[in-house]
């Protein structure tokens, strides 16, 4: 049975913990805004690049012939799995994880790399075995825009040679601070989207140079905005994830020093009336 020195040495180690949790907490919480700002900046960029694109490669659909517009059977894939080089954030970077190995064990093909972006990801399919064609490790403690030029210009290596045939991303969107959204998402070849009804309208240009050559300066431009944008979204996703993960991390603490201090006062108080038991007691013997 635990002495009272025991629990009270417990109850100081838990209030420590709490401490650091709420510490943690609020790191996160001003990382997200942060984060949340940035990724908000970027979002409507990204879209209105992509719709530009659709709407180039619509113009030009029979004379396009950029490499990454080549369309090839699946036989080799990659994948782009993005987690966080840190942990205490939740499932954030298990359930990343465990999709991206799904994806992989579901398919046929047996020519199958990956290119892993955060520490997580990479420690977990390195031990494994599985193959690595790219590793990004550390990026989001500052995260900046040539990190995803670094990552485009790796899989745009890998597909121009060949070495792959589609790439994927898998990564956690951003949606609120308690809310992440598993995606994944295509990256080459690039396939435009026609726009949604209600978005950008754009008119019948003139090209100067001509629409082929716009494509070759724009569809690697859109590559880099789109993995800057899907790295931005994990980045807000895990600070999201961590600031919820400590926040609750701080509750459990606060319920575990609520019932340590409660077993704390029963074990004081029995051990008090034992020994007023034993005076009285004793008392009663010296009378008799």
């Amino acid at each position: 049975m635990a002495t009272l020195s025991d629990i009270k040495r417990r109850i100081g180690s838990v209030k420590s913990t709490q401490q650091i949790t709420k510490a943690m907490k609020m790191v996160a919480a001003a990382k997200l805004r942060r984060a949340q700002e940035r990724l908000l900046n970027a979002r409507p960029y990204a879209q209105r690049f992509e719709e530009l694109l659709t709407h180039v490669t619509a113009q030009e659909k029979q004379q396009s012939s950029h490499p990454l517009l080549e369309v090839r059977e699946a036989n080799k894939l990659c994948y782009v799995v993005v987690t966080s080089d840190r942990g205490f954030c939740g499932g954030f970077n298990s359930n990343v994880i465990k999709r991206a190995k799904s994806e992989v064990d579901s398919q046929t093909s047996d020519d199958i790399t990956l290119v892993a972006v955060g520490g997580k990801g990479a420690d977990f399919y390195l031990r494994r075995g599985y193959q690595i064609s790219g590793k990004y490790v550390g990026i989001f403690n500052n995260l900046d825009f040539h990190h995803a030029t670094q990552i485009s210009a790796r899989i745009q290596e890998l597909y121009q040679a060949q070495e792959v045939d589609r790439v994927f991303a898998v990564y956690n969107s951003f949606k609120s601070a308690g809310t992440q959204v598993l995606k994944v998402a295509q990256l080459l070849p690039v396939e435009p989207n026609q726009p949604e009804e209600g978005g950008a309208v754009f008119a019948d240009y003139l090209y100067e140079p001509e629409a082929g050559k716009i494509l070759d300066e724009i569809i690697p431009k859109n590559l880099n905005v789109q993995i800057w944008r899907i790295l931005l979204e994990s980045y807000a996703a895990e600070e999201g994830a961590r600031m919820v993960a400590m926040d609750a991390a701080t509750e459990n603490a606060e319920e575990m020093i609520y019932d340590l201090t409660l077993h704390y006062n029963k074990v004081r108080q029995s051990a008090i009336t034992t020994e007023i038991a034993e005076i009285v007691g004793g008392a009663e013997a010296l009378r008799g």
